[in-house]
């Protein structure tokens, strides 16, 4: 014990000093200054441990005897909760699994991405794995694509046992390539990774139960990882002619958090800045290719399926699952006004209907939920005069379990019944 109570105070002014380090490394170098915000907190604590570092030097030895077991009882305490953190994600998918195996007589795929990817590409050379718009943005290059590699088979994301795997058509987006020959298409479908269809296969996406229910040409350009500034993004660049109804599909889980991630948003900024601005990623997607084929190879090199001693030291689990719980987000309604404002003019000048679709998320169905945003966003859609599909009151409100339309009723998107109930909501409610 006198050989720690003589190392405590020095050691703890040196991982103090490396915590301030390490912060400005990875705000200042890293992320270029773009996520000062995010790491603001982390300079406060690393400025805390110094003054509490230095401070320990002047404590007589009981009280810093005392000090050091209590520091070594949290630590001790902390490191073995991250521990467990893996284990009880992965009874989880044990318990998924068993509920896979019951209901379909199938096997859950626990397969990580990268090696279903190595898989099928035994197989298909011209396999892809979906490239979000985060991976171009931390890519930098002149050109930010908002959807991902054209006409190739597409693995997704697995939340209902298997990995969805969608054909991309000429512009990267999930859709039969043929829509975008339709002279007139019934509808045009703007959003995030719900809009996508995300972890579904094609009949069961929204734009495909559609599509069935129209018998007409529907066009999905829905992404994951959208926002409302890129959907609005989206719009300006693959706008098509003859569209008759829009749908602005806004999922209320994360659609104005993404919106205030100033350092992905601030290239994008420019299509409110000026009217007139375009990539012109129509006749780009050779280089939207190129660039998503690059992100993709350096993915899957890293190995994400081994135990990560930084992450477990840097206590990710346990950071991620706090500020996960207690984000404080400050939303920016007036952005999100004026970029649906925009949106409005720009189907308007198109002849086109304007329908916004208010999905909500599993927490509303799982705990104390708190519409305050749910109020603001309807008062701004009431405000510019758009009609308000509410997607709980039309079809969650009336499930006897609301849970049962998310995957084995967990958190995440829909499930292809949550999928198909939604856009059968949407397709009587924007009949003429």
């Amino acid at each position: 014990m006198n050989f720690l109570k003589k190392i405590f105070s020095p050691s703890c002014l040196i991982i103090s000093i490396f915590i301030l380090i390490y912060t400005f490394y990875k705000s200042q170098i890293v992320f270029d200054g773009e996520r000062s915000e995010y790491y603001r907190v982390y300079y406060i604590i690393s400025a805390v441990l110094i003054i509490f570092s230095i401070l320990t030097f002047f404590l007589n030895q009981i009280i810093k005897e005392y000090l050091i077991i209590s520091i070594a009882s949290i630590l001790f305490s902390v490191y073995c909760f991250e521990a467990y953190l893996p284990f009880k994600d992965n009874q989880k998918i044990k318990n998924k699994e068993i509920t896979y195996k019951e209901q379909t007589g199938r096997i859950f795929d626990k397969r990580y991405r990268s090696e279903i990817y190595k898989d099928l590409k035994k197989t298909d050379k011209d396999i892809k794995v979906i490239i979000y718009p985060y991976d171009y943005i931390k890519n930098y290059n002149d050109i930010y694509p908002l959807s991902g590699i054209s006409n190739s088979k597409t693995i997704n994301c697995n939340e209902n046992g298997y990995y969805s795997i969608y054909k991309s058509d000429r512009y990267g987006f999930n859709n039969p390539d043929s829509e975008w020959d339709a002279n007139k298409k019934e509808f045009l479908i703007v959003g995030d990774s719900f809009a996508l269809g995300d972890c579904v296969n094609r009949p069961d996406d929204i734009g495909s139960v559609l599509r069935h229910l129209s018998n007409k040409s529907v066009l999905n350009l829905g992404y994951a990882g959208h926002n409302p500034l890129l959907e609005y993004a989206t719009l300006r660049e693959y706008y098509a002619s003859g569209v008759n109804k829009v749908l602005w599909l806004y999922y209320e889980g994360n659609d104005l958090q993404g919106l205030s991630h100033k350092f992905e948003n601030k290239f994008f900024l420019n299509y409110i800045k000026d009217l007139n601005f375009k990539q012109d990623l129509k006749v780009r997607h050779e280089e939207i290719n190129i660039l998503g084929n690059n992100i993709l190879s350096q993915r899957i090199k890293e190995k994400r399926n081994v135990f990560k001693l930084g992450d477990f030291i840097k206590l990710f689990n346990t950071r991620y699952l706090i500020t996960n719980k207690n984000k404080k987000v400050v939303l920016t309604y007036s952005d999100f006004e004026k970029i649906i404002k925009l949106s409005k003019e720009l189907v308007s000048r198109n002849n086109s209907k304007f329908y916004f679709v208010y999905l909500p998320e599993f927490k509303r169905y799982k705990g104390n939920y708190e519409n305050n945003s749910y109020l603001y966003v309807k008062k701004i859609i009431d405000k510019l005069g758009i009609p308000f599909i509410d997607i709980h009151a039309e079809v969650f409100k009336n499930e006897s379990n609301p849970l049962d339309l998310f995957p084995f009723n967990s958190n995440g998107h829909y499930n292809e019944s949550g999928y198909n109930k939604v856009a059968r909501a949407i397709y009587r409610l924007t009949q003429d």
